[in-house]
């Protein structure tokens, strides 16, 4: 009877609104540029939210990661199942009981669960929503590049204090989806064309970083790879197809996607899911591709979101997963922020490879109190992914030696602090650097990014049937580098070894070795007087601009291949 109280009580605090709280009260909550609301959702309509259960054993599951990620450990490469995470970090039942009894009171239908059990998504009407979270209002909103539909809440939500120990955020009310940053570029201005080439193509990626029409894909192993999408873009299986029949011509390759995850529209593809799945597709030559393509299709739903809870239910995935979505740090609250940082943790704990696109806005910059600051984005900034930052070459037809390219994004948490892998990296830059932006613009003190690069310029795209060049971004570097991990990953699955898992605690205890350190150029910033468009800028080991460097395949191999 105690019980039944109590939740007659949770529900008595869902219709009255007092003794309540505010989950995200950090949450950015202004309209995007580019989006337009359509007024208000009509009460009947039915939408989903997500809930984000409050998880246990959080220490314990940061001291596995160190343990299964580390070289010296007699842990490294034992990685955790799921179903291991699950028992670790599962809710409470007191947790499970109360949110699913606040849930059942609210008249929720139609709740799913994950194997971690860590979030509930549920659909609720409009009015049964507003009822449910005092303080929400929801609006239909449309807008981005593809005209896209959501329905979001532009005010703020409550909870029952009652649950404050028990959700860390509701998913579906604030977060817009995020819109791509790559672009292209104009075409460099060059005479004569003797010995050059004509933009970022596969060969070239092969020729500079020292691969041989060997280093494909066995075919014969458990080995994948996947990119992840969410900007409502689509590839099409043509265009991957002739892509492969004008690139591909000298390396063994699959010319078809494994397994889509999600679903595929059937408009016009984009450039941004054409580039990743071809480009991590002939890097990571032969080797089995999934394509998570833009989950979470309902307008209530966030589909990054989507994709971490997708991880979180499927025993068998994917060793290397490719990402090329980030927010601005201060555009996002505090709890979900730290929320989807245990997400990232579980991944690095189960022995996944996390590659992010590090942005293409150089070091950012905002205004805070009427001061000119860097702007960090995540989750480039998390410490349990491995950052991707960008290059072109010195001579731009020319395969020649790389310099930064000036939109790579890197820079210094706001949020997240140094994690222990980068310290010495870290001080040995911000000690020596000689170009170093006043300490007023950036954290020195929280994680820096990106851990290593890639080429970000002049690549060519076939997207609806049209090859396409200059198209430039970090969006590029990031699918290239996870391929060549996929390689790497080949070898060691092949020997008898666990894939890479989480890589860089490795990556920095081997102080870059296997890559090509990029020592000229600066990237973009603040355009003010005292920095005057110039953030970070590139010199010899570890920097926040190239991070470690850009891979020479062969001599990579070597180093990752044992133990």
């Amino acid at each position: 009877m105690g019980l039944q109280a109590c939740l007659l009580g949770l529900f008595a605090l869902i219709l009255s609104g007092k003794c309540s709280y505010s989950p995200e009260p950090d949450q950015r909550r202004t309209l995007p540029p580019g989006w337009v609301s359509l007024g208000r959702a009509d009460p009947e309509e039915e939408l989903s939210l997500t809930f984000a259960l409050r998880q246990q054993n959080l220490e314990r599951l940061s001291e596995l990661v160190q343990a299964v990620s580390d070289p010296n450990s007699p842990q490294y490469g034992k990685y955790l199942t799921l179903e291991n995470v699950a028992d670790l970090v599962r809710p409470s039942p007191l947790t499970l009981h109360t949110v699913q009894k606040w849930l059942l009171a609210a008249g929720a239908q139609k709740c799913h669960s994950v194997i971690t059990q860590d979030f509930l998504t549920c659909w609720l009407s409009i009015r049964q929503a507003e009822l449910l979270l005092p303080g929400a209002e929801f609006h239909h909103y449309v807008g981005g590049p593809t005209e896209t539909h959501v329905v979001r809440s532009p005010r703020p939500y409550q909870l029952p204090q009652a649950l404050a120990p028990h959700v860390d955020f509701v998913g579906g009310l604030h977060r817009f989806p995020p819109t791509s940053s790559l672009r292209q570029r104009p075409e460099p201005q060059v005479t004569g064309t003797v010995g050059l080439h004509l933009g970022v193509t596969p060969s070239v990626i092969r020729k500079r970083y020292n691969l041989t029409s060997q280093d494909v894909g066995s075919g014969t192993s458990n080995n994948s790879q996947a990119c992840a999408q969410f900007l409502e873009q689509y590839f099409h299986d043509s265009d991957l197809a002739q892509f492969m029949r004008l690139f591909g011509g000298n390396f063994a390759h699959q010319a078809s996607v494994t397994r889509v995850v999600g679903q595929q529209g059937r408009g016009r593809a984009g450039i941004e899911a054409s580039l990743d799945v071809q480009y991590l597709m002939s890097a990571g030559a032969n080797i089995s591709t999934w394509v998570y393509s833009s989950p979470g299709r309902h307008e209530g739903q966030e589909p990054f979101l989507q994709w971490l809870m997708l991880l979180s239910n499927e025993s068998a995935l994917p060793h290397v997963h490719t990402v090329s979505y980030g927010d601005e740090e201060d555009s996002l609250s505090s709890a979900y922020i730290q929320r989807v940082n245990t997400e990232l943790m579980k991944a690095a704990a189960r022995g996944l490879t996390l590659l992010f696109a590090s942005g293409d806005s150089g070091a950012g910059c905002w205004s805070v109190s009427g001061r000119h600051q860097f702007r960090p984005t995540f989750p480039a900034s998390s410490p349990y992914v491995t950052t991707v930052g960008g290059t072109s070459f010195q001579e731009p037809f020319l395969i020649t030696n790389e310099i930064v390219d000036y939109i790579s994004g890197g820079g210094f948490s706001n949020v997240f602090p140094r994690p222990s892998y980068q310290e010495e990296a870290v001080a040995k830059f911000l000690s020596s650097s000689p170009h170093l932006p006043p300490s007023s613009y950036f954290n020195a003190s929280g994680r820096a990014y990106p851990d290593v690069a890639a080429l970000s310029d002049g690549y060519w795209v076939v997207s609806n049937r049209v090859p396409i060049p200059w198209v430039s971004g970090t969006s590029a570097s990031t699918p290239v580098f996870g391929g060549l991990l996929s390689l790497i990953n080949e070898h060691r699955i092949l020997s008898g070894r666990p894939p890479l898992g989480f890589l860089n605690p490795r990556l920095y205890q081997q102080h870059g070795a296997g890559l090509f350190d990029v020592t000229h150029g600066c990237h973009a910033s603040c355009l003010d007087e005292e920095v005057e468009g110039q953030g970070f800028c590139s010199g010899p080991g570890w920097d926040p601009v190239t991070g470690w460097g850009t891979p020479n395949f062969p001599a990579l191999l070597k180093t990752l291949l044992n133990p």
